[in-house]
C-alpha cells in the first residue's frame, strides 16, 4: 500500500489485491523443473489484443519461437471474450502476421504480412477456413496502418525518398542502389544512425489509399522532414483516422535538420485524408513530446499524451484532451503523479482507459472526461495492453511468475481467457517473490523485489544476483521480462534482488527527476542501502557470495560500482554499459538524452560529464567483470564495451568479453539469448562457487 510504514514487507499474500493475485499466480501442482533460459526463449508471447466492435471476440498476435530459423514467428489468433470455447488460430503462414485490426462493421479482420515480395495489408473474412486476400499491392513494405472508421480507405506508413513523386520512384532507386558497386553513405546533418540502423535518405511517410483502387496513394506527411511514425519505436499508435474518416492525426518531430538529434519536440498534426491541404500543427503551444493521438468515438475530441518539458524524454506523460471544435486543450487527472499511456475511449465517449506504472506494478486507470478524475481499477502485475468495445474491457497481463495472457475485466475478479503457455509451463517451477521497502537516500522510501530460488529452503544460504535496471528512468517491477528475467537466476539457485532506486518510474515524477545530474550519487546510495536491507531482512542470502549485473544505465552503474564500491561484489556483469561519458556524448545518436541528464552539451559543461564518469576511476577497478556488447548498438556504441574490456585487461582484472556482431542494445535472436544466459551463468558459477 502507498501508505505502508517504512521497513515493511509487502508480499503478494497481504497486498490489497492479494486475493486476486493469489488466484492469478496459483502455482501449478506437481511443478518440478526449475525455470531456465531454454524455457524462456521457447515461451509464446501474446500481444496486441483487439476486441471486435461487438465485444464478442478478441484477436491477438502470438509469437512462437522458430528454433530452426533462429527467430520468432507470429500468427493471429482469436478467442471469445466471454471465455467460452478455446482460442482459434486464424493464420499459419510462414510470413510474420501482425497488427490485427477489425473493420468497422466487424465482418473482417485486417493485418500486416509479407506473403509476397513486400509487407502489405491483408484481409481475412468469410468465416472458418477462409483464406486471406491482399488489400494493398504496393512496391514497398507497409510498416504500419490504420483503417478508416467509415470504411472505404486506409492510411499506411511507407519509407520513401522525400524527392520522389511516387512510390515507384523509391522502388527504382532502391533497385539501382543494390546494383551499385560502392557502398558509401553521405550525410550533411544528424541523425546519421538510430538505434541499430543507418539512415539512407528515406522518410517514413503516411499515404492514404482508397479501397476502390481508382486513385493512386496520396502522400499526407511528405511536406515534413520527419518520420511518421517517429523512429525508432513509433508504431501504429502514433497515428489515427478521425471518426468521420475525413482527416488523419499523427505525431511527428517538429524539429528539422540536425536539430532532430537534440530536440524532443514531437507535436500532433492533422491532415485531410484527401491530401487537399498540408498538415496542420495542433500542439504548437506544447514544447515537449506529444504522442498517441486517440480520437473520441463521436469525433469532437482528441486524447493524446504530452510531456511538459522540452528536452526531457522521461517527463510525466500527461493525458491531454483537445476540443477539435474550439481548439481548447485540457489536462485530465492533473493531480495524478503517474505517467499514462495506451489510451482507449469507452464507446460513450465519457471515459478514457489508460495504463500507468504504480509502485512496481503497471496498473489500469479509468479517467472520467467530465470530472477529470482518475481511478486505479486494476493494479496486480503488469497490464501490458488493453482493448475496449461494447462495454467490454480485455487486458494482456503478466507478472514475475509468467508472461502475458488475456483477461476480461468485469465488476468482479478478472476472467482468464487464454493460457498460451500452459503446456510449456506444466512442469516448470518459478521462484516465489515479494516486494519490500527500505529507507534509501535522504531516508526516502525505496521499493525493491526479492525472488527466492526455486526449491527454496529457509535453512540454507543462497548466493545473490543483484540486478540493476537500465533507463536510467526505468523499473524492475512486477513484470515478466524476456531478456532480464530474475526467474532465470532463481532457477539456477540464486536469490535475485532488484532495487527501484531514485530515478525509477512509477513512484512520482519528483522521484524520477532526482537521478538527472546525479547518476552516481543517490542511485548508488539506494543500492548500498538496498543491499544492506536485503541482507538484514533475509538471513538466507549469503552476503559473502554476490554478483551485481546490469545493462545500459545498469551497465554504467556496474562500471561506476567497480571504481566507487570496489571489493563489495565477488563479480560484475556489464551489458552495453557506458564507460566514458565524454566519448559517449560524441558517438551516441539522441543527443537530447545526455544533454538533459548532464545539464547541457559536453563542450559547454565538461565538468558535469566528468562528475560521475566511470573512466576516471579505473585505477580502483579490481572486481572480475563480464563485459557484453552488441555491435549494432548505436545507443551505447560498441566502443564503450571494448574500452571497458581494454581497461580491465590492462589493469589485469579477471575479465571476459562477450561480443554479438548481429545484436543491438538488446539480444533478440533465440540462440544468442541462450548463449547470453549460459555465459552469465558460467561467470556467476565461477566466482560465486
Amino acid at each position: 500500500p502507498a501508505d505502508a510504514p517504512e521497513n515493511t514487507v509487502t508480499s503478494l499474500s497481504n497486498h490489497r489485491s492479494g486475493l486476486l493475485a493469489a488466484v492469478l499466480l496459483l502455482p501449478i501442482a506437481g511443478a518440478a523443473a526449475p525455470f531456465d533460459a531454454e524455457i524462456l526463449v521457447d515461451l509464446r508471447r501474446l500481444s496486441d489484443p483487439q476486441l471486435s466492435p461487438d465485444g464478442r471476440e478478441v484477436a491477438y498476435v502470438l509469437r512462437e519461437t522458430d528454433r530452426e530459423n533462429d527467430k520468432g514467428a507470429t500468427d493471429l489468433w482469436v478467442v471469445a471474450a466471454d471465455g467460452s470455447g478455446s482460442p482459434r488460430r486464424l493464420t499459419s503462414d510462414p510470413a510474420a502476421d501482425s497488427q490485427p485490426r477489425w473493420a468497422a462493421d466487424g465482418k473482417a479482420l485486417c493485418f500486416l504480412s509479407k506473403r509476397g515480395d513486400h509487407r502489405q495489408v491483408w484481409r481475412l473474412a468469410g468465416g472458418e477456413g477462409a483464406e486471406p486476400e491482399a488489400v494493398t499491392d504496393l512496391p514497398l513494405d507497409v510498416k504500419a496502418y490504420a483503417l478508416s472508421p467509415t470504411g472505404g480507405h486506409l492510411v499506411v506508413s511507407v519509407d520513401v525518398y522525400r524527392d520522389c513523386p511516387d512510390l515507384a520512384c523509391t522502388r527504382e532507386r532502391l533497385d539501382e542502389g543494390e546494383a551499385r558497386q560502392d557502398s558509401a553513405l553521405v550525410f550533411d546533418e544528424l541523425i546519421v544512425r538510430h538505434w541499430d540502423t543507418w539512415e539512407d535518405g528515406r522518410r517514413a511517410t503516411l499515404f492514404a489509399i482508397d479501397l476502390d483502387g481508382n486513385e493512386p496513394p496520396r502522400a499526407l506527411s511528405a511536406q515534413l522532414d520527419a518520420h511518421v511514425p517517429p523512429r525508432p519505436f513509433g508504431g501504429p499508435s502514433a497515428f489515427a483516422i478521425a471518426a468521420d474518416g475525413g482527416s488523419v492525426f499523427f505525431a511527428a518531430r517538429a524539429a528539422a535538420g540536425s536539430e532532430k538529434a537534440w530536440s524532443t519536440n514531437l507535436d500532433i498534426f492533422q491532415v485531410p485524408v484527401d491530401g487537399s491541404a498540408a498538415p496542420k500543427n495542433l500542439t504548437t503551444s506544447l514544447p515537449g513530446t506529444e504522442n498517441e493521438p486517440t480520437p473520441s468515438p463521436a469525433g469532437r475530441r482528441l486524447a493524446f499524451s504530452s510531456m511538459a518539458r522540452a528536452g526531457f524524454e522521461a517527463d510525466r506523460h500527461r493525458l491531454m484532451v483537445l476540443d477539435l471544435e474550439n481548439g481548447d486543450i485540457r489536462e485530465l487527472a492533473p493531480d495524478l503523479d503517474r505517467s499514462l499511456g495506451g489510451f482507449v475511449w469507452t464507446d460513450d465517449g465519457k471515459t478514457i482507459l489508460a495504463t500507468g506504472q504504480h509502485l512496481g506494478q503497471k496498473a489500469l486507470y479509468r479517467v472520467e472526461l467530465s470530472s477529470g478524475e482518475a481511478a486505479r481499477v486494476f493494479d496486480s502485475g503488469t497490464v501490458a495492453a488493453l482493448s475496449a468495445a461494447a462495454q467490454t474491457v480485455v487486458i494482456a497481463r503478466n507478472d514475475l511468475a509468467g508472461p502475458n495472457d488475456l483477461y476480461r475485466l468485469d465488476d468482479g475478479a478478472p476472467k482468464r481467457l487464454t493460457a498460451v503457455n500452459e503446456d510449456l509451463l506444466a512442469d516448470v517451477e518459478f521462484g516465489e517473490f515479494e516486494q519490500f521497502t527500505f529507507p534509501g537516500w535522504n531516508d526516502e522510501t525505496v521499493h525493491a523485489y526479492v525472488v527466492k530460488p526455486v526449491g527454496f529452503d529457509p535453512g540454507r544460504r543462497y548466493p545473490l544476483a543483484f540486478l540493476i535496471h537500465g533507463g536510467p528512468q526505468g523499473s524492475f517491477g512486477n513484470r515478466f521480462h524476456f531478456r532480464w528475467n530474475p526467474q532465470t537466476y532463481a532457477g539456477k539457485g540464486y536469490v535475485a534482488v532488484m532495487v527501484d532506486f531514485h530515478g525509477s518510474t512509477g513512484y512520482g515524477q519528483a522521484f524520477t527527476d532526482s537521478i538527472s545530474g546525479d547518476w552516481g550519487g543517490k542511485p548508488l546510495e539506494d543500492l548500498r542501502k538496498g543491499l544492506a536491507a536485503a541482507l538484514e531482512r533475509y538471513p538466507w542470502i549469503d552476503g559473502e557470495r554476490k554478483c551485481a549485473l546490469g545493462a545500459s544505465y545498469g551497465g554504467y552503474m556496474v562500471n561506476w560500482i567497480a571504481g566507487n564500491w570496489a571489493g563489495e561484489f565477488d563479480c560484475l556483469v556489464n551489458h552495453d554499459g557506458i564507460f566514458d561519458n565524454r566519448s559517449m556524448y560524441y558517438t551516441t545518436e539522441e543527443l537530447w538524452f545526455p544533454e538533459w541528464e548532464m545539464g547541457g552539451a559536453q563542450f559547454d559543461v565538461p565538468a558535469n560529464y566528468e562528475r560521475h564518469n566511470p573512466v576516471n576511476h579505473v585505477q580502483r577497478w579490481q572486481d572480475p567483470m563480464l563485459v557484453i556488447q552488441g555491435e549494432l548498438d548505436y545507443r551505447v556504441p560498441g566502443s564503450q564495451g571494448l574500452a571497458t574490456f581494454t581497461a580491465l585487461q590492462r589493469r589485469r582484472v579477471p575479465s571476459r568479453l562477450l561480443w554479438f556482431p548481429d545484436e543491438n542494445h538488446w539480444v533478440l535472436r533465440p540462440s544468442n539469448s541462450v548463449r547470453w544466459h549460459r555465459e552469465v551463468e558460467r561467470w556467476l558459477a565461477q566466482w560465486l562457487k
